[in-house]
């Protein structure tokens, strides 16, 4: 079990405990995902430690609100963790600066360059990075042609030697929205869920020509979003139609025709939160596992 799977780290004897929240962006290429794993460079242990370090005390255990795979970068991470207030308040060196804007800028002096805390505040009652949310955004980038290739972009755009169709992208993308099983767009985790509402899925260029997919959904299972560029850009090649995919939706299983995009294409741009009066109810029901309301409710 990591840190991201325990909702509250112990309480520590001579002060109560405070939720702080984190604002935080990363570039995920030398990161092996967010999740602790041994052996391996996380963005959580990374995190976790420089607390750890500030507060002299063990690391805090971390709840994120969307963990990214290795080599996936995010913009709009949000983080929370709970630690002792009197350790919080030793961190107040300047007359001006609460505890919080004081941990942000010792946090800068800790943690690496690829890692930034953009932001630390007190959570508000019931607060959870994770159940809170209400959807996370994700985009992905693609160069599909020589031209608007930039050198200076290559850690968060992929290069494509297929030039594709942005317009029959975009408009197969939409098809996928709504509350459906997305099984066939997920890596099965024993005992989880693959249900989930795809709230916006949209293709467009940019100004310099550059592919970017906006991908919102309540929640997101393991490599979804990856899967569903993989397979709207077979069919900006011209080898999936709109019924191709919805045939791949409806099997709930992988395809073999089917390809899961490189990882350093995509962010997490953006988690989304209620107003903080409502943030515990929204998390008590995202708590709740989800499920299809009938056997017809995908074929729409």
């Amino acid at each position: 079990m990591t840190g991201s799977d325990i909702a509250a780290a112990p309480r520590e004897a001579g002060g109560d405990l405070v939720r702080l929240r984190l604002d935080v962006a990363y570039d995920g290429t030398e990161f092996y995902g967010w999740a602790t794993q041994p052996g391996f460079r996380t963005v959580e242990e990374t995190i976790s430690n420089a607390w750890g370090v500030i507060l002299r005390s063990e690391p805090p255990n971390l709840v994120v609100g969307g963990r990214t795979d290795a080599g996936v970068h995010a913009r709009g991470s949000v983080v929370h963790l709970d630690v002792n207030d009197a350790r919080l308040q030793t961190l107040r060196n300047r007359g001006s600066w609460t505890a919080e804007q004081a941990a942000r800028q010792r946090l800068k002096g800790v943690l690496p360059d690829d890692i930034l805390v953009k932001h630390v505040s007190r959570a508000p009652k019931g607060f959870d990075a994770r159940f809170s949310a209400l959807h996370r955004r994700y985009e992905y980038r693609i160069a599909d042609s020589v031209p608007v290739r930039d050198p200076l972009r290559r850690r968060d755009t992929v290069n494509y030697d297929v030039k594709l169709d942005v317009e029959a992208m975009d408009e197969v993308a939409q098809t996928l929205c709504g509350l459906h099983d997305f099984a066939a767009f997920c890596r099965r985790r024993e005992g989880a869920t693959t249900v989930r509402t795809l709230l916006k899925y949209r293709w467009r260029r940019d100004e310099a020509g550059v592919l970017i997919a906006d991908v919102q959904a309540d929640a997101f299972c393991h490599s979804m979003v990856r899967a569903l560029v993989g397979a709207i850009v077979r069919v900006g090649e011209g080898k999936f139609t709109a019924e191709t995919v919805k045939e791949i939706l409806l099997a709930r299983q992988r395809d073999s025709r089917m390809t899961v995009m490189p990882a350093h294409g995509l962010s997490l741009e953006e988690i989304v939160y209620p107003p903080d009066h409502l943030v515990g109810q929204r998390a008590e029901e995202a708590r709740a596992t989800r499920s299809l309301p009938g056997p017809t409710s995908q074929g729409a």
